[in-house]
């Protein structure tokens, strides 16, 4: 059976404490482009690395001997994630960080109040 990339990526994502809207953010796409790496079966090598690279996780354990691609399509010797891009944030990144925990506390409530209001009679 074949790892389906979207969801291991997913689940690296979720149990990391990510928000998908802090991902979005990260990788400069929209929550929509989040979702749909989640839903596909195999996701481009650049995609998996640009997601690592910013959430300061090595995905090589994940997927051992996946390399990134240059734009000539030859295969860089380097892997997913090195251990010079596993650095602690900027102090300019320390804002986001609580800009991003109020994210995604806001659409954990709101989870819960689609729930509250679906068992509603």
């Amino acid at each position: 059976m074949e790892l389906h990339h979207g969801q291991i990526v997913e689940r690296i994502i979720r149990r990391n404490g990510y928000s998908i809207s802090e991902v979005a953010r990260l990788t400069n796409v929209n929550r929509r482009s989040v979702y749909n790496w989640f839903s596909q079966q195999q996701l481009k090598p650049n995609i998996i690395y640009k997601i690592g690279y910013v959430l300061k996780y090595d995905f090589s354990h994940e997927f051992p001997g996946m390399h990134v691609q240059d734009n000539d399509n030859s295969a860089k010797s380097t892997p997913l994630l090195s251990d010079t891009l596993l650095k602690k944030p900027s102090e300019d990144q320390v804002p986001a960080y609580w800009k991003d925990k109020y994210i995604n506390l806001l659409e954990k409530y709101n989870e819960l109040l689609v729930v509250c209001m679906e068992n509603k009679p």
